[in-house]
């Protein structure tokens, strides 16, 4: 692939789709089949396969590999999606997140070449994630107890749309309703409990896991329970508009755009979302580069949704974010593993709270594909 100057910015969108060539090329050399999650210092640490974030490595490798099928990126991806089989056996070290790490590794792997073996993972991480549900509350418990004594059975989280996906591509692929059946009533859920009159989004909803009543919205990763988390909304823009193009349900287009508008008008001038749309002015206000890329792809998502009118202005606002995400974020440096600078993590922990992570550079990668014409890994053929 084409090298850039490592100390500019890249001048147009191809210009940066090739120094993201490069730069993979470069971080997989040193890190091959692994699961790296933030970088400290210039360096992506890596964590067990069982992390939420297993999948995005694999992801990025992927869409690399549709373009350049002898890059060799296809075989890492592979070495990666057969180190996960270790969680995917192991009850208690699985949670909601399996549809990010999944679908970003087998139902790709599946998707591009037909392997069975990919196939069957797929499914038994679907029925992992249909087997989290709770008809009491129709919500798919997020995580597991990290501590003992914990209890997680009422917690559900806005991130669980972005896993929904994974159900509705087992209900594809087998003809069994059920998964499908799974996901909408989650998203229905989501409508009527995370969605704020204004657009902006809970990140947690806890419920009575008995009686499907709710307890109380809990702030989570924003700043607080009334609060705006940057991340959760472009969580919410991109699910609620995958969940539209796999159901063709208008309540779900129209959610998508209430959430977007509300995201767009809560950015600043520099266009880069703060980790949280609603802080007071004594609390830290860390950038979020994650959310950023995130929504841009969610805008490319849904300006494949709307009308030709609509559609070109979601496709201008993405194009501008992902402008301002170059501008301000983007690492042209070869000292520095990240391609997305100033992501933030989890910032109420004080985790990862000015860091690239691969998240953000894989949605940023994903962002850069659909300009370019490619489906996102995510991306569903529209259905109705």
């Amino acid at each position: 692939m084409q090298v850039t100057t490592s100390t500019s910015i890249p001048s147009n969108f191809q210009d940066v789709w090739q120094h993201a060539g490069h730069h993979t090329t470069r971080l997989v050399e040193r890190i091959g089949a692994s699961f790296p999650h933030a970088a400290h210092q210039g360096v992506y640490q890596c964590e067990e396969p069982h992390w939420w974030t297993a999948g995005f490595w694999s992801g990025i490798l992927w869409l690399f590999h549709r373009e350049d099928p002898a890059s060799g990126f296809g075989e890492i991806a592979r070495q990666c999606e057969e180190k996960l089989d270790m969680p995917l056996q192991e009850f208690d070290q699985l949670h909601h997140d399996v549809g990010f790490m999944w679908i970003l590794t087998s139902v790709a792997n599946y998707e591009l070449s037909g392997d069975a073996t990919s196939r069957r993972r797929a499914l038994t991480a679907a029925s992992h994630l249909a087997g989290r549900f709770n008809m009491k509350g129709s919500y798919i418990r997020a995580w597991n107890p990290w501590s003992e004594g914990e209890d997680n059975t009422g917690l559900a989280i806005i991130d669980c749309m972005m896993n929904l996906p994974l159900l509705y591509w087992a209900s594809e692929t087998t003809g069994d309703p059920r998964f499908r059946h799974i996901a909408i009533a989650h998203t229905n859920m989501v409508l009527n409990h995370f969605i704020r009159e204004d657009g902006s989004v809970h990140h947690i909803v806890k419920f009575n896991p008995d009686t499907g009543e709710v307890v109380e919205a809990l702030g989570g990763q924003g700043f607080a329970p009334q609060s705006a988390w940057a991340r959760g909304t472009s969580w919410a823009m991109y699910g609620l508009t995958l969940s539209y193009r796999y159901t063709g349900d208008p309540a779900y287009l129209q959610a998508a755009k209430k959430v977007t508008h509300f995201f767009l008008s809560a950015l600043g001038p520099d266009g880069v979302p703060t980790w949280d749309f609603r802080l007071p002015t004594d609390a830290p206000s860390y950038k979020d580069s994650s959310a950023g890329a995130c929504a841009a792809s969610a805008l490319l998502e849904l300006a494949r949704c709307v009308p030709a009118n609509e559609s070109q202005m979601y496709a201008q606002h993405a194009n501008s974010l992902l402008q301002h995400l170059i501008k301000a974020c983007g690492n042209f440096s070869d000292q520095e593993e990240g391609l997305l600078l100033h992501g933030a993590g989890h910032v109420p922990e004080g985790r990862n709270q000015d860091n690239p992570l691969i998240y953000g550079d894989y949605y940023f990668v994903e962002a850069l594909a659909k300009q370019r014409g490619y489906e996102g890994l995510f991306s569903p053929r529209a259905r109705y």
